[in-house]
């Protein structure tokens, strides 16, 4: 299930970047302080990262924490770029790994666990853009539940970096709001 899950979260930001309009990408966020650019921007520089330090070869050329919102290309080209290096990398480690580096501060973890945290990556920052843009969420209530294992062994440690403050939990929470409020989005957010 752990790479399936890498695999539909990898895809799931794909899917988000096709097509985005020059007016989609400056849509406000979830992610208060950027826009869908910025959001895409640290998507991709994230799972450049992860490439990098699971499979090899560089960094990304840009601090994915301070996206400029200024793309060269498309958001098409800059998503699938690196989504392309991160499949390869992740292509290149035994799914029995006991331990795969990470790009996070917390070090090597198990490659059930890594693949998650790399696909929550992905995953979440899909569904910033999908309800920035007004599109239907990706995340389904399988994947958040694949999803939360990591959810909840990376963000409290990086709260107040990557992660903002958990929110509460609500009455008639499924297992995607759960999800977002762990990692503190509001799971109705609308722009």
């Amino acid at each position: 299930m752990t790479k399936a899950l890498l695999d539909e979260s990898l895809a799931a930001l794909r899917t988000v970047a096709a097509g985005l309009s020059d007016a989609d990408r400056q849509r406000r966020t979830p992610c208060e302080a950027w826009n869908v650019t910025q959001v895409l921007q640290h998507a991709a520089g994230d799972q450049v990262a992860w490439a990098a330090v699971v499979g090899g070869g560089p960094f990304p050329s840009y601090d994915p924490f301070a996206p400029s919102g200024e793309l060269p290309g498309t958001a098409d080209a800059l998503v699938g770029e690196a989504l392309a290096r991160a499949e390869a990398a992740w292509a290149t480690v035994a799914p029995d790994a006991a331990e795969v580096p990470t790009p996070l501060p917390l070090g090597a973890m198990s490659y059930e666990l890594a693949t998650a945290a790399c696909a929550l990556d992905a995953a979440v920052h899909a569904w910033d853009v999908a309800v920035a843009t007004g599109r239907p969420s990706p995340l389904t209530p399988a994947m958040a539940r694949g999803l939360m294992p990591a959810a909840q062994a990376i963000a409290d440690p990086l709260r107040g970096f990557a992660f903002a403050a958990a929110l509460d939990a609500q009455p008639g929470d499924d297992d995607v709001a759960a999800l977002l409020r762990h990692l503190g989005r509001d799971p109705h957010w609308t722009p």
